[in-house]
């Protein structure tokens, strides 16, 4: 692992090649818009998956979502974000690309709160700010899988630290303690962490 944010390697990575200009045609808007709505929606996606993967019970399920649904073909398979984007867009792939479903298990029941959060951040329409997240939600589970899952060895400890790491990065800029603050509190606690449902992909 290099000390690169997960959020900074995938946006880089969207930065690239048709990504950006797909997810901007999809939206309808340009593509200085839609590289700014990913750079905010990212760390938010991310660091919702942090705060669920904290709970032991929470990375144990997400590792096992991702080498279930998300994880290559191959143990040598790459990243293909192309062909994903493709997928996504064209509502192929089952679980792997149902970016609604994925939202569900990562904000549980605020997943309309994020909407609104990630639209009164970026000024973007909250049908767009949905539909992009609704496009990047498979993208990160497929991009933590090829990091993560990708031949067998990882453990939910490693994917706990790591996201744990992206929701420090993504608190400190605000948004997701006013998408997750269940209590008005102003902070992330205890009582938060049940309200969303206690693990990622797991029931209680």
């Amino acid at each position: 692992m290099n000390t690169e944010s997960l959020a900074a390697s995938l946006f880089q990575q969207l930065q690239q090649g048709q990504g950006l200009q797909q997810v901007s045609q999809q939206l309808g808007i340009d593509q200085n818009q839609a590289s700014g709505a990913i750079g905010a929606a990212l760390p938010l996606l991310l660091g919702a998956m942090g705060r669920n993967a904290q709970e032991p019970q929470g990375a144990q399920a997400l590792l096992g979502a991702l080498q279930r649904d998300h994880a290559p073909a191959s143990a040598g398979g790459g990243f293909d974000l192309g062909g994903l984007l493709g997928s996504v867009l064209g509502g192929g792939g089952g679980n792997a690309t149902n970016g609604a479903g994925i939202l569900g298990h990562v904000f549980g029941g605020n997943t309309d709160r994020a909407t609104q959060g990630l639209s009164q951040a970026t000024g973007l329409d909250s049908s767009k700010t949905s539909q992009l997240l609704a496009i990047l939600a498979p993208i990160v589970m497929s991009y933590l899988a090829q990091r993560f899952a990708n031949g067998g060895n990882a453990s939910p400890g490693q994917l706990s630290q790591a996201l744990g790491q992206e929701a420090q990065s993504a608190n400190s800029g605000g948004l997701l303690t006013s998408v997750l603050d269940q209590d008005g509190d102003g902070q992330l606690g205890v009582g938060d962490l049940l309200t969303l449902g206690g693990g990622l992909f797991g029931k209680r």
